[in-house]
């Protein structure tokens, strides 16, 4: 990459990442703080039945995101990807602010649990484009032997969010105290989210796509991308949704669920586990541009594999390190996990963009997350916290990781090896 062209590629970097840390920040708090927000909005003489609805209006934000993803995918595979981008931004700021400002149940009733969840769908309607449209138009814009480096910026936005909502949790529960932060604490991080959202207006607004990000979108072209999409590219889709299942799955076990759950039943406050969340999110901002420059070295397939293999042959064992009494082998189970993943997050988008028409891509993209984080992903907590109810095995959760590793070993195997097709066409060139 020439010396002029670096400042452009840091800049839509940056105006790209912004909006992925505030999407992952935003949810990152709610999981992390989602015993308190259970109590506040949802409480019961039973602590399962609070943290089981808190869990459900976690859900209902994922839910939301296959909506989102088919108008969000229109609108960035039509109008632009930074327009798109810059709706979103706006969109989810609004209503995280809201949320740290929005009563409990002890003050306006059933009233509170109703907004707090009509809230979050609004979140997952909103976010269902981020990380889709954002990732494609790094990738759209990267050096074509720099793809995976520079698209695994997005994934660094997103942990920087959450190692942003984990170190403020974390830091509030220390100054004020775990009564304070049931109290009101709880909303101070929701609040200070004003901030990543006003950057990243900011910046995004006065940004244009590139003419990469245009390619394919003339008056040849008039139908709406979801259509063309659903039409062809549907075989695309499905293979997506399989491939990053996964780690819609594991994620939302490992980080989300198994946070409450070591808190609830561990013994473990939720300073520590906050702690330790925050290192193994900065492990995975480490690992992923490494894992982007592999990708981009040795191939995008070889990486996702290892994901995938390491996931399910692993998940037992780091489950274990996980609900161990030493907080030393939960943070190992927990980085464990976020290596794997940051391998894989590494490969996945690019070998789709790299695939895919321009005119299609960010609709295909879009569609898979939105359903395999907001079905699979979303209801993970719901559905963990069932399992281990019902069964009484604090194991039966990573059971259903497995399962979602395999599934994405066998739809890796189906996807082309697109790094030697990119190595062919700049020879060409």
């Amino acid at each position: 990459m020439s010396d002029q062209k670096k400042p452009g590629i840091i800049k839509k970097v940056f105006a790209a990442g912004l909006g992925n840390v505030l999407e992952w920040y935003d949810f990152g708090c709610y999981g992390f703080f989602a015993v308190i927000i259970g109590n506040v909005f949802f409480p019961s003489d039973d602590p399962f039945t609070s943290l089981l609805a808190s869990f459900g209006a976690f859900a209902a934000g994922y839910l939301a995101r296959p909506a989102g993803a088919l108008v969000l995918g229109h609108i960035g595979d039509k109008l632009g990807r930074m327009r798109a981008l810059t709706l979103v931004i706006s969109v989810m700021g609004g209503a995280t602010l809201v949320i740290g400002l929005l009563p409990g149940y002890a003050t306006i009733g059933v009233a509170a649990p109703i907004l707090l969840v009509l809230l979050r769908i609004l979140q997952g309607f909103a976010v269902a484009g981020e990380y889709s449209t954002s990732t494609v138009f790094l990738i759209e814009h990267a050096p074509a032997h720099r793809r995976g480096y520079v698209s695994s910026w997005s994934t660094v936005g997103q942990f920087s969010g959450l190692i942003l909502g984990s170190g403020v949790g974390a830091l509030v529960s220390t100054i004020v105290g775990q009564e304070a932060v049931a109290d009101w604490g709880w909303r101070v991080p929701f609040i200070l989210s004003i901030i990543i959202t006003a950057l990243g207006f900011y910046y995004r607004r006065g940004m244009a796509d590139a003419p990469v990000a245009e390619e394919g979108q003339g008056a040849a072209e008039s139908r709406s991308p979801v259509i063309v999409a659903a039409r062809t590219e549907w075989r695309s889709m499905l293979i997506y949704f399989c491939m990053i299942v996964m780690s819609g799955v594991g994620w939302f076990v490992a980080y989300v669920y198994a946070v409450n759950d070591i808190t609830a039943h561990m013994h473990v406050s939720t300073a520590r586990a906050l702690d330790i969340n925050t290192v193994a999110l900065f492990a995975v901002i480490l690992v992923t541009p490494f894992a982007g420059m592999a990708a981009d070295r040795f191939g995008r397939k070889p990486l996702a594999i290892i994901a995938a293999v390491g996931t399910g042959v692993l998940a037992l064992p780091l489950w274990w390190l996980i609900h161990h009494d030493n907080s030393g082998y939960i943070l190992v189970g927990q980085l464990t996990f976020a290596v794997l993943f940051a391998i894989g997050w590494a490969s996945y988008a690019v070998i789709m963009v790299e695939t895919l028409a321009p005119r299609v891509r960010v609709t295909v993209i879009s569609v898979g997350n939105g359903l395999a984080y907001g079905i699979f992903g979303g209801l993970t907590p719901l559905v963990a916290t069932y399992l281990v109810e019902m069964t009484g095995s604090e194991f039966a959760p990573v059971y259903l990781l497995i399962a979602m590793a395999a599934i994405s070993f066998i739809a890796i195997l189906l996807v082309p090896e697109t790094l030697k097709r990119t190595r062919s066409r700049r020879a060409a060139a």
